[in-house]
């Protein structure tokens, strides 16, 4: 029953989870999150630089093993200006011992140093193998004494 399951929920490498945060790191196969899980960015100046990081877990299947994987992280403005892109690959192997047919969880960390020229929204988006997408987006607000520039 497990098997078929799996089959069926782990037929393609998928994007299973796409987090932002202010620090992150992978460090034997757990992820370490500082600041992790926010939607919104106050900002003491404009144009604003923070450094902040995507967490993503990619869900590779079995047969997908042992093959590189082609990923791809875009940051948007609201108006779909790119502000910072990132391609990458990475491949995920078969550990010694888990059951045969078991998918594997992949999780890395993209570090990232933006200069946000305008208030308003964000978009993150993840792209793995050309198919497979997903976003989150934020905010950046302005702190006391910043004087909002664009409507």
């Amino acid at each position: 029953m497990i098997q078929e399951i799996n089959e069926i929920v782990d037929a393609t490498t998928a994007i299973e989870w796409l987090i932002l945060a202010d620090a992150a790191e992978v460090v034997g196969g757990k992820l370490y999150l500082m600041g992790g899980g926010w939607d919104r960015l106050t900002v003491n100046s404009q144009p604003a630089k923070k450094n902040l990081a995507v967490a993503l877990a990619l869900r590779v299947p079995w047969h997908e093993t042992n093959r590189q994987h082609a990923f791809q992280i875009d940051m948007t403005d609201e108006d779909g200006a790119q502000v910072v892109s990132v391609n990458g690959a990475t491949e995920v192997g078969r550990p010694a011992g888990i059951p045969a047919g078991q998918p594997q969880l992949a999780q890395f960390v993209v570090n990232f140093d933006a200069t946000f020229e305008k208030l308003g929204t964000y978009v993150i988006t993840a792209r793995v193998n050309d198919s497979q997408e997903r976003a989150v987006r934020f905010n950046i607000v302005p702190g006391p004494g910043v004087t909002r520039r664009n409507a």
